[in-house]
């Protein structure tokens, strides 16, 4: 095999592992679209929306039981429990796209976070956080806001009162992150 070849066929194969990016709306359309006027059914199935949220400063999260960073659950709960008094609120996605580590049902999930981790901020009923066919509107918002999807468990979007994302971080930043909790101190003034 030529070069060439080699080179066309590893750009064909690269492009075909690509997810498809969902189409980006005018910069007007992001700027007066608002977290809080999408609809997301809660993890027991009982009606509910967004709209209950607005007015508040919420971290927004897509969770896992199985995952290395579950133990977060536990900062996640006690940034919820010291701030929820000023507006502040945890919204947890429960999610299976990253090493399938939310294989439970919604009674497994809840039974999992309020017996480990005595869990009491909202949850939601399991999405898609990738990009692609079946994409939960709440991740197709939060990644045309920002850019960015998480990479994998735990990555956190800070939403203001008003439901305009502000930052985006890392699964890797702990809910004790000084940067993160700045931020979060910034957005409830």
């Amino acid at each position: 095999m030529t070069a060439f070849r080699r080179a066309a066929a590893l750009l064909a194969c690269t492009a075909c592992s690509q997810p498809t990016a969902a189409p980006t709306p005018s910069t007007n359309a992001i700027e007066t679209m608002s977290l809080y006027q999408i609809h997301a059914a809660p993890l027991d199935g009982s009606p509910a929306d967004l709209a209950a949220m607005r007015g508040t400063v919420s971290l927004v999260v897509n969770v896992a039981s199985a995952c290395g960073l579950t133990p977060q659950y536990a900062g996640l709960q006690r940034l919820h429990d010291e701030l929820k008094g000023r507006g502040f609120s945890v919204l947890a996605f429960p999610s299976n796209d990253f090493g399938a580590q939310e294989p439970g049902d919604a009674a497994q999930i809840r039974t999992f976070c309020s017996t480990k981790y005595a869990v009491t901020f909202p949850m939601f009923a399991k999405v898609q956080t990738k990009a692609g066919p079946g994409q939960s509107p709440v991740y197709a918002f939060l990644q045309r806001a920002t850019g960015a999807l998480p990479e994998w468990n735990f990555g956190k979007y800070l939403v203001g009162r008003d439901g305009t994302v502000l930052r985006y971080f890392a699964p890797t930043t702990a809910p004790d992150d000084a940067q993160l909790r700045a931020a979060i101190d910034a957005a409830l003034r």
